[in-house]
């Protein structure tokens, strides 16, 4: 079709063309025959002349010089009768003019096309006056070009104009050529009908799929994005065309998003998400951009993070009940040496200091959620030699957390703190505390705000850490996968009630990180 519609323009101009140089070289032929009858109508010599009782001697050579001068086929001076007295053919001097004078001879100049002499012409025909005699016309001029002289200079530009049309068919077919070659290679060979169809169902699909898709162009801005990806960044608005620093991401994820190479499964966290994030650089064309997969990891690492904890109270409970079976023998043994008070002695004891913790737990905290996370970590921490306390001024009354605040995020920001502080305070290779390892918790909800205190005498954070220790990926014990996400989580936890977390340096030693989340309905940012 391209080449066909350069076919049709291009022949629809040379035609054109044609037509308008057939109209121009006739014009141009009678002007050119005007102006050489009117120059050899006012000459003197042709009045003087006319006059003369043998014209032609006169005239003749004059009439042939200036045919020659003016470019035109002939210039006849006749008589008012018509009879010739010049003519470039001398045979025809003397014989009648063949073509009209009556316009002429009533003082009209009058161009006309006849067939004459030399063949048809289109020629002019002008008065000749003698002042002498008042202004009587004493003679006739016609000058004239031939048709044939016309159509050979008309061949001429027809030529002309074949040739650019010509050079404009082939500039017009290659450069369709090219360009179809070019459309064809970026569209992969596929024809409108199959781009229109490979479009319904790429807008089907970006719609259909509830996974985040993100695609970035070479320079970092985004090129497209689904309505998950929309959703999982938070983002309001059209994103498309801004750049990936200008959508307020948080650091970590914009950096993953900006790097070049893959990334396969890396978590991120936004102010409420915690996303996975898959990204592969797309290779071709002059630039380069990448395509980003987001999957929402929130209520998975929720269930990952209970999980942990259900399997630590597992093994506590397990750790328990080998303990237990060990007393129930010292007990068993006792009674049948005959030391029944001893056996008593030694069974009360060990129910007493059970019953004394779990008493004070569930008597300050009436909230039974972190009742029982208190009660699970002290099994945790006990079996790792360390010692869990409640300070005795907690106190969270039953009711008084408000809906707004979900029980996840309590067991997300308080369990994380506790594991954290049972591993810093537990002896270990890298810390062997000189005191009895201990890790003191303070929950108390007053004055309209929940506070949530966790103290350890471990190690400790340096000073120049504490802003840094929030990040994603961050943590003491080098090289132990799934670690450094656990403080990221409770400041996102907290974020997201309107609280805060602070960290300083416990009287203890250690490290002492003080949550505060106000307990009002709809506290959720």
């Amino acid at each position: 079709m391209q080449v066909v519609l350069v076919a049709v323009v291009v022949v629809g101009c040379a035609v054109f063309a044609y037509l308008s140089a057939g109209r121009q070289a006739e014009e141009t032929a009678r002007r050119q025959a005007t102006a050489a009858a009117t120059a050899v109508a006012d000459s003197p010599a042709v009045v003087a002349a006319a006059r003369t009782r043998n014209p032609t001697a006169a005239l003749q050579p004059y009439a042939e010089r200036l045919r020659r001068d003016a470019g035109v086929d002939f210039v006849v001076v006749m008589a008012p009768d018509g009879t010739r007295w010049t003519h470039p053919q001398p045979s025809a001097i003397g014989r009648k003019y063949l073509g009209h004078t009556g316009p002429a001879l009533h003082g009209r100049i009058f161009p006309e096309t006849h067939m004459g002499v030399l063949g048809p012409s289109v020629r002019v025909v002008a008065p000749v006056r003698d002042p002498r005699a008042g202004g009587r016309i004493t003679a006739l001029v016609s000058s004239g070009i031939t048709i044939k002289t016309i159509s050979r200079q008309l061949r001429e530009q027809v030529l002309a104009v074949v040739g650019v049309a010509a050079a404009a068919l082939v500039l017009g077919g290659a450069g369709t050529y090219v360009i179809n070659a070019r459309l064809r290679r970026h569209t992969h060979g596929m024809n409108a009908q199959e781009l229109g169809r490979m479009h319904d169902y790429h807008q089907a699909a970006l719609h259909a799929v509830r996974e985040g898709l993100l695609m970035l162009d070479g320079r970092r801005r985004v090129a497209l994005i689904n309505d998950g990806g929309r959703e999982l960044l938070g983002l309001s608005g059209d994103a498309v065309g801004r750049a990936v620093t200008e959508l307020g991401l948080p650091e970590p994820l914009t950096e993953a998003l900006l790097a070049s190479g893959p990334r396969v499964d890396e978590l991120h966290l936004t102010r409420d998400r915690v996303l996975v994030v898959n990204s592969a650089p797309v290779s071709g064309g002059e630039q380069r951009g990448s395509v980003v997969t987001l999957r929402d990891h929130t209520e998975l690492q929720a269930l990952s993070g209970e999980l942990d904890s259900v399997r630590g109270f597992a093994e506590a409970l397990r750790s328990q009940a080998h303990e237990a079976a060990n007393r129930l023998h010292t007990v068993v043994s006792l009674i049948e040496l005959g030391r029944a008070e001893e056996a008593v002695t030694f069974a009360t004891a060990e129910l007493e200091l059970a019953q004394a913790l779990t008493d004070q737990v569930v008597g300050a905290v009436a909230e039974p959620v972190l009742a029982a996370l208190l009660l699970g970590k002290a099994a945790q921490a006990n079996e790792r030699g360390v010692e869990l306390t409640l300070t005795p001024d907690s106190r969270i009354d039953d009711g008084v957390l408000p809906p707004g605040l979900p029980a996840r995020d309590l067991v997300t920001v308080l369990g994380n703190l506790l594991d954290n502080a049972i591993d810093a305070a537990a002896p270990g290779p890298e810390h062997a505390p000189a005191e009895p390892p201990q890790v003191r918790v303070s929950a108390r909800a007053d004055g309209g705000e929940l506070l949530l205190r966790v103290a350890d005498n471990g190690p400790g954070v340096a000073a120049e850490a504490a802003e840094e220790i929030f990040r994603r990926g961050w943590s003491t014990k080098q090289g132990a996968a799934g670690r450094g996400l656990g403080l990221a989580l409770v400041r996102q936890a907290v974020r997201r009630n309107s609280g805060t977390v602070t960290l300083d340096r416990a009287a203890e030693g250690g490290a002492r990180f003080t949550v505060r989340l106000p307990l009002r309905t709809g506290a959720t940012a």
